[in-house]
């Protein structure tokens, strides 16, 4: 459509997970992150980005796809796992049906959660023959939808730097596995945590990053002070872009008291038949040891600040993402027509979210991009989506400035990462950095093959604690034991590898037991630490 721009709009979305997987055992709730996040978000906006290109509506979005979520789609056990996890969802929807006949209302809410999961099984299974990866490298082929990479464990650069080799790592590896999935360089980066701090700068162009996400004010309060604030990108002195996160639009999704997901007539996420339906019936469906889990299987909506939910209504539901589609481009129109009074360059809105709030917290959201991007498209507005690659191809000349030391998260800094729960982990952090950057420089391009075997595996280890999501959990207090057992078994598994290569006493049979358990990075190389 032939629009008078004068501003873009670049719709970022952070599809990250922990790496969880354990062979030895299918009690682990916590492999239903993936599972739930492949059901409720990825497979969702893969539909509504095909459904967008068979339209011929012109869109462009960026994602992140984390190293750890690449290689848990990739991993067959979780490919396997994720079937059976369908077909149970499946057996229960069947059985909701048969359950819920007195009431038309949840009924036809059975009806459609079955046709769902048994869509999810099919796209899974026939489209993409198990893997979903290729279903994302195939919209950004086609130039709809940049991916960009990650740090290898999503580790916390802010607070790892005291050892930069890791760091140094962090990115290596980011690179490596985005290279090994999508057949090119990435160009961007989303800093984990949004953690940026102007050490990792070097190491970043090192490797051919081009631009970082970082959070408002890592951008507002930069040096010297940026002359558009947000609305435009800044490169550092090392020459990596940043791009800010817009608070205005951020708001508008992100807010619990006036955000878009709060809406009365959407999804409540918080009612569950998991919960609800007589423990007999649904003990088959949730925990191994009888805890009362989600199930996924959600009849009610918002409603209001009550405990008498009304039942959910999937039309009422799309009339309000539509409404809000609606209200977003407004806004949107409104406020790049007031920025770009004032910008060298066409303004750009960034707006960067967590993609799992994209169905799984807010069922409704790909629902609402689809809308959105139509209503953008087709719409009389003054602005176009754009990526952020593309922007600073198309306006390469930006402000010097160097970032502000940020991330986001509560108060905006590293207390969430950082604090009084959490903070004992940081000295086994640090010192297994210590300890990998010795054995790297004590042990250049081993050619013994079980030694270097037990240098990859203590690289994993290394990798696998320093994930910020385990001192995020923390913070929270949501799955406390098991990111504290995360932490001191990674901890733990370097330090026995640690002895036995220093003694040249290595067990192989432990190392091949892990090489199992912790099969993240097959490809890794230690030497990234010398």
């Amino acid at each position: 459509m032939n629009k008078n721009i004068q501003g873009y709009v670049s719709f970022v979305l952070h599809a990250h997970l922990p790496f969880v997987h354990h062979p030895e055992s299918e009690d682990y709730l916590e492999e239903q992150w993936l599972f739930e996040a492949i059901s409720e978000t990825y497979i969702p906006l893969l539909t509504n980005f095909e459904k967008l290109v068979e339209e011929n509506v012109e869109f462009k979005i960026t994602m992140t796809m984390t190293p750890p979520l690449l290689n848990m789609l990739d991993n067959k056990l979780l490919q396997d796992r994720y079937i059976k996890y369908l077909k149970k969802h499946i057996e229960l929807a069947e059985k909701e049906i048969k359950r819920t006949t007195y009431d038309e209302r949840v009924n036809n809410l059975a009806h459609y959660y079955y046709d769902r999961y048994s869509s999810d099984l099919k796209i899974f299974k026939e489209k993409y023959n198990c893997n979903i990866i290729q279903g994302f490298k195939h919209f950004q082929d086609i130039g709809v939808l940049e991916i960009i990479t990650c740090g290898a464990t999503h580790g916390y650069f802010p607070i790892l730097y005291v050892t930069e080799q890791t760091v140094r790592a962090q990115i290596a590896v980011g690179v490596q596995t985005y290279e090994k999935y999508f057949g090119r360089k990435p160009r961007g980066i989303w800093l984990p945590e949004c953690g940026y701090v102007p050490e990792a700068d070097k190491y970043l162009r090192e490797f051919g990053i081009e631009y970082v996400i970082t959070e408002t004010h890592g951008i507002l309060y930069s040096n010297p002070a940026p002359l558009y604030g947000t609305f435009a990108p800044i490169v550092s002195p090392d020459g990596v872009v940043a791009f800010g996160r817009d608070l205005e639009s951020s708001r508008q999704v992100w807010s619990s008291i006036n955000g878009y997901p709060g809406d009365f007539n959407y999804r409540e996420f918080y009612r569950d038949i998991g919960y609800e339906a007589d423990y007999e019936y649904i003990k088959p469906y949730i925990a191994s040891n009888g805890a009362r889990v989600n199930t996924g299987i959600k009849y009610h909506r918002i409603t209001g600040k009550t405990d008498n939910k009304d039942y959910y209504n999937i039309q009422w539901a799309k009339d309000s993402a539509e409404r809000q589609a609606g209200h977003f481009l407004d806004s949107r129109v409104q406020q790049i027509s007031e920025v770009s009074k004032f910008t060298n360059n066409p303004p750009i809105i960034l707006c960067p979210y967590d993609a799992e709030l994209y169905g799984h917290w807010w069922y409704e959201g790909p629902y609402w991009l689809y809308i959105l991007f139509k209503k953008i498209y087709y719409d009389e507005c003054n602005f176009k989506l754009t990526t952020p690659s593309e922007y600073i191809d198309n306006f390469p000349t930006m402000q010097v400035a160097t970032p502000c030391r940020s991330s986001w998260g509560a108060n905006g800094y590293s207390e969430v990462w950082l604090n009084p729960t959490n903070d004992y982990a940081h000295r086994h952090l640090h010192k297994l950095g210590d300890w990998m950057v010795e054995l790297a420089h004590l042990y250049p391009n081993s050619n013994n093959p079980l030694q270097r075997r037990a240098l990859n595996q203590c690289a994993r280890e290394i990798l696998l604690a320093q994930s910020s999501d385990w001192l995020f959990i923390i913070t929270n207090g949501t799955m406390v034991d098991y990111a504290k057992k995360r932490i001191k078994d990674h901890v733990g598994r370097f330090t026995k590898l640690y002895g036995q290569i220093k003694n040249n006493k290595i067990d192989e049979d432990f190392v091949t037991y892990l090489e199992e358990y912790d099969c993240i990075f097959p490809e890794i190389d230690y030497n990234i630490y010398f």
